[in-house]
């Protein structure tokens, strides 16, 4: 039997999206505190969409290249269940808050090598997320990477993220295989504002390959 792909709808920004999502069978939601994304969401509506959270739903904060304080303060405030760092931190800056964190792989350009770079210099990091973007971009970037490059021995839980929608996520996790998979504007009408229906048939077209 396959292993089943787990599922996380990133920048979140609305309530209903997030109940919506959960109840749609989600496994985490995304928040993204990286202030130059257009799906950053403040304190007060992150704290709000994870108490209304159902129970067995992960919430995950982003951050990209943040100042530490303005991390503690929203690690303690929201008490996420992972962070997840999209930027050059290094492993001493992303284990200093306290929580599981995930770190973000830039596979623009590069392949193999880097998720086994990654892990290496990051090895208390709970997964790595490999993404669409390149070095020193952010994240979001709606760009998808050779799914194939997705593998390596001895590494942590592996999270396919960049251009994937509910036309290609099949393709994706056929191809890789991997622990769960990031979407965020492959589910939205605009940023940070999700889709139901496009939500659904993500979700359909991920649990149709290993479900």
């Amino acid at each position: 039997m396959s292993q089943r792909t787990r599922i996380k709808i990133c920048g979140i920004t609305r309530v209903e999206d997030a109940l919506a999502a959960a109840a749609l069978g989600a496994d985490a939601i995304g928040l993204v505190f990286a202030a130059r994304s257009p799906r950053f969401v403040s304190l007060d509506a992150a704290r709000a969409i994870v108490e209304a959270l159902p129970p067995f739903v992960a919430s995950v904060a982003l951050f990209m290249d943040e100042e530490t304080a303005f991390v503690h303060s929203v690690i303690e405030s929201m008490r996420p269940d992972l962070a997840q760092f999209h930027g050059v931190e290094d492993a001493r800056y992303c284990e200093s808050f306290g929580c599981r964190y995930l770190k973000a792989v830039p596979m623009a350009g590069r392949g193999t090598d880097a998720i086994v770079q990654t892990s290496r210099a990051h090895p208390q990091a709970a997964g790595l997320v490999l993404d669409g973007h390149g070095l020193g971009e952010a994240g979001g970037s709606g760009r998808a990477f050779d799914w194939s490059q997705a593998r390596g021995e001895g590494l942590p839980p592996l999270v396919v993220a960049g251009g994937l929608t509910a036309d290609n996520v099949a393709d994706a996790v056929s191809i890789a295989a991997p622990w769960a998979v990031d979407v965020s504007s492959g589910v939205e009408t605009a940023p940070g504002i999700k889709d139901r229906g496009k939500m659904e048939h993500f979700i359909e077209e991920v649990r149709r390959v290993r479900c």
